[in-house]
């Protein structure tokens, strides 16, 4: 009999052993824990995220980027020269998920820049090069300017797309930017709507028009647009049915302006 209290003292080691196991930490099959990968008892960081965007302007090994896929953000990335991160190309971007706050913002901890192999369209360096042929005519306009105003809503870019092409064209010449129609401008007071002027500013649009284009060779696109830079009633100058050709490689050839019209 006194074999007993022995035994169940052997019988409450091997429960308590067999307990303590069953509590230890491990791998989580199919999966690991609010984001982390368990390994042999240590953790790393959650895996890295790819952006997609579009290069809307590249200089001095400095890149402004669009968002994509309804990513309404600009971005801007410094990065090494590589002659393949021309604006109109799509990009992968990867990095560790946060965002810088600044203006555009930017990529927190990137480890990769890599141009996509389809996608390129280069409208966006069209449009941009069309609001600089602007700026350039009848240069009176733009004469004591605080204010550059741009409209892009008449065009098919993206709004990640049409922020990027005003912010690079108002950084270019070192105005503030504003964004907006006409009608709009004037209601938030920058125009004078009575008097027709903008005191302190100017507008520049770009219209795409529905007109289709004859005789386009297979495998190309056209588009037609009017564009203007407007100071005042008096004050204005437009470049009327424009047209650029698309090649089936996504470039869109230099525009040709129809007519040219001041007032």
């Amino acid at each position: 009999m006194k074999k007993w209290p022995l035994f169940l003292a052997v019988y409450f080691c091997i429960c308590l052993l067999a307990a303590c196991a069953a509590g230890r930490s491990g791998p989580v099959p199919g999966g690991t824990p609010s984001g982390e990968e368990q390994t042999g008892g240590e953790t790393t960081q959650p895996a890295s995220v790819i952006a997609i965007c579009r290069v809307i302007a590249a200089e001095d090994s400095q890149l402004l980027l669009a968002g994509t896929d309804g990513d309404p953000g600009i971005y801007t990335l410094s990065t090494e020269d590589d002659t393949r991160l021309i604006p109109g190309a799509l990009v992968e971007v990867t990095y560790d998920g946060s965002i810088l706050e600044t203006w555009p913002t930017q990529f927190g901890g990137v480890t990769a820049v890599e141009t996509m192999a389809g996608g390129f369209d280069d409208r966006c360096a069209l449009y941009l090069q069309v609001l600089e042929d602007l700026w350039d005519v009848d240069s009176g306009l733009n004469g004591d300017v605080t204010y550059l105003g741009v409209d892009l809503s008449r065009t098919s870019l993206s709004d990640s797309e049409r922020a990027a092409v005003a912010w690079a064209f108002a950084g270019r010449h070192g105005g503030e930017l504003v964004t907006g129609t006409w009608e709009e401008l004037a209601d938030q007071g920058y125009i004078d709507r009575e008097n027709l002027y903008w005191e302190d500013g100017v507008l520049f649009s770009i219209a795409e028009k529905e007109e289709p284009v004859s005789f386009m060779p297979e495998g190309m696109a056209a588009v037609t647009f009017d564009a203007q830079k407007w100071r005042s009633g008096l004050g204005a100058y437009f470049f009327c049915d424009c047209t650029s050709v698309q090649a089936a490689d996504g470039h869109w050839d230099e525009y040709a302006v129809g007519s040219q019209a001041i007032s």
